[in-house]
């Protein structure tokens, strides 16, 4: 079914004035209208956010708990250890704590679980251990905030736990010595969104921030600091907007200056060479997928040592061995992907399944989110994807879900299913005995079917501004990016042209590709189709069509002589057809990014 297009109603002399006043564009001016910035005080605020901006670390409920027992244990000499996750956000978080606190005078250890043998979370046995090895203070980074039976064993042997976490509490909090997260239901931190990293960053501010340094060297730190946190942000998806959105956009523009060894390997191994900086987009798609591949295929420790050495010839051994990795994670997610399509075109997705779960013996457990999230493009309704072990008898995985539909509330409707759950609104993990599979699969489908209609199996596309094609040009596109970074929560901007005409034909490219000539009055515009060859006959040469697409800064295209901005195509229809939504109609909800 065609998708959607949610097209935003934006007042024509707010957006002419909006321009005037901050001598701008049409384009950009628009689509700062339709997100909410009307008026040029919030729009420059937008446009131009300050570090002074970000929250004082004060305002985190428990937070001055946690730097008197952490200051103690520095002064002391106290053993500490950090207690990480193994994704991008759980590792940067270690990264940026172990640094802090040996800034500050400490030497902390640090633990990372294997995804593959210890699964998520804190670990009553990793206490232990510690506990064996004399230490006296725990530091959790995006985890813990679940795990009230692990600290109150750490509570048994005589160690204290700080935790700092941005999941979703239980009605009860961790009995822990201090519990840092904007989420706790007593916590009146503004922002909210906070990821891991985020949230392990504030710890950082105030702990670096009672060292009694100089103002431009704190500055200095903490800015360095950020070029990780920006990284774990984009990486875990949160929205970035409000203080993520300050993290991010001076994070990503301190890669311009990187003398990390491991953050320089990185980024060279992944095509970011000399002064090449990468977008929010870029590092979600070729920087943290590398970061992630080695927990998912092997052990995260080898991201954090990255970061830690001084020794540029082991940094750069190490961002190697990632970049096989993800090579390697490539691999398996396209195996297990083309055995659930396959198994859709023996058994094609109807309007009755309003929800879908996959099982496959030994399908590899470190790429089922990822392969999930593919199937959620693909057919926009709840998914799991689930790898059975005969030897084991159990079923392990996770889940994605669309816009509106609560994940972690499914799982919670079945808890008797599974041996351990958790998770989010829009993602989740369990675990479960193989024997519960078919009672899961259809229980997990009549909870969807009691809460979605066919109308949210079809993809939706949302529209910031209609504009004319001779309102493009380098400006208006320059612009247009200065409303980055995008990711979730700000996306990349998609304009509407209406009835423009198909100037030629479609070129094919690479045999699934398109490059198709668009004409409006006299301006004629080539587009990018990726994946639009298909979708050929839609582009014959004279037709009048409706066309959705982004703009963005090129400097591949500009390097080979061409326009510094490209023009890509999301959806294209029949002029004037109407499967469209406004703003205002009931079925309006926020737009995946399809």
């Amino acid at each position: 079914m065609a998708a959607r297009w949610l097209v935003k109603d934006s007042d024509a002399q707010a957006v002419d004035a909006l321009a005037a006043a901050l001598s701008i564009r049409r384009p950009a001016a628009a689509v700062l209208c339709a997100r909410g910035f009307q008026d040029a005080e919030s729009a420059r605020r937008f446009l131009d956010p300050s570090l002074e901006d970000l929250y004082d670390p004060a305002g985190l409920a428990g937070i001055d708990l946690a730097l008197d027992r952490l200051r103690r244990a520095i002064a002391g000499g106290e053993k500490i250890l950090i207690y990480g996750d193994y994704d991008v956000d759980g590792t940067t978080s270690v990264v940026i704590l172990k640094r802090a606190i040996e800034l500050a005078g400490g030497t902390p250890e640090f633990h990372v679980p294997n995804r593959l043998k210890d699964g998520y979370g804190m670990r009553a046995e990793v206490v232990e251990d510690a506990a064996a090895k004399g230490v006296s203070l725990i530091i959790s980074v995006d985890t813990g905030i679940r795990a009230a039976a692990v600290v109150r064993r750490a509570a048994e042997l005589g160690i204290d736990v700080i935790i700092t976490d941005h999941h979703l509490p239980e009605a009860e909090l961790p009995p822990a010595l201090a519990v840092l997260n904007p989420n706790r239901p007593d916590c009146a931190y503004p922002e909210k969104n906070l990821c891991g990293v985020g949230v392990a960053f504030k710890l950082v501010q105030g702990l670096l921030g009672g060292l009694n340094w100089p103002p431009a060297k704190l500055r200095h730190v903490l800015e360095s600091f950020l070029k990780l946190v920006a990284i774990g942000t984009v990486a875990d998806v949160v929205p970035l907007t409000g203080e993520n959105r300050i993290i991010v956009k001076h994070g990503l523009a301190g890669l311009r200056d990187v003398r990390n060894p491991g953050l320089r390997a990185l980024l060279d191994v992944a095509g970011f060479t000399g002064a090449s900086v990468p977008t929010a987009g870029q590092v979600a798609f070729r920087i943290a997928p590398r970061m992630n591949a080695a927990g998912r295929m092997a052990t995260a420790n080898d991201v954090i040592e990255l970061f830690l050495t001084e020794d540029p010839d082991r940094a750069r051994t190490l961002a190697g061995q990632l970049d096989a990795l993800n090579a390697e994670r490539q691999k398996a997610e396209a195996e297990i992907l083309a055995a659930i399509l396959d198994e859709c075109g023996r058994v094609p997705v109807d309007d009755k399944n309003a929800a879908l779960v996959f099982a496959g013996e030994g399908w590899h457990r470190g790429v089922l989110g990822i392969v999930a999230s593919r199937i959620v493009e693909r057919f926009h309704r709840p998914v799991f994807v689930l790898s059975q072990s005969a030897e084991e008898g159990l079923a392990q995985g996770s889940g994605r879900s669309i816009h509106g539909f609560h994940l972690l509330e499914a799982l919670e409707a079945m808890p008797e299913l599974f041996l351990k759950f958790g998770g989010h609104m829009y993602a989740a993990g369990l675990t479960m005995g193989s024997a519960s599979l078919e009672q899961f699969r259809g229980r997990f489908q009549e909870f969807a079917a009691a809460r979605l209609t066919p109308a949210d199996f079809v993809a939706r596309l949302e529209i910031d501004a209609s504009i004319s094609l001779d309102e493009i040009s380098e400006q208006s596109v320059s612009e247009i990016a200065s409303l980055g970074p995008f990711g979730c929560g700000n996306p990349l901007p998609v304009f509407a042209a209406l009835d423009v005409e198909v100037a030629g034909p479609a070129v094919v490219w690479k045999e699934k590709h398109l490059r198709v000539p668009l004409r409006q009055g006299r301006r004629t515009v080539w587009m990018k189709a990726w994946n639009f060859a298909a979708r050929a006959a839609e582009f014959q040469q004279g037709a009048h069509v409706d066309a959705a697409f982004t703009l963005e800064e090129d400097d591949y295209s500009a390097a080979n002589g061409y326009p510094n901005w490209a023009a890509t195509l999301r959806d294209v229809r029949p002029a004037g057809y109407s499967n469209s939504l406004s703003a205002d109609s009931k079925h309006t909800k926020s737009a995946s990014s399809l």
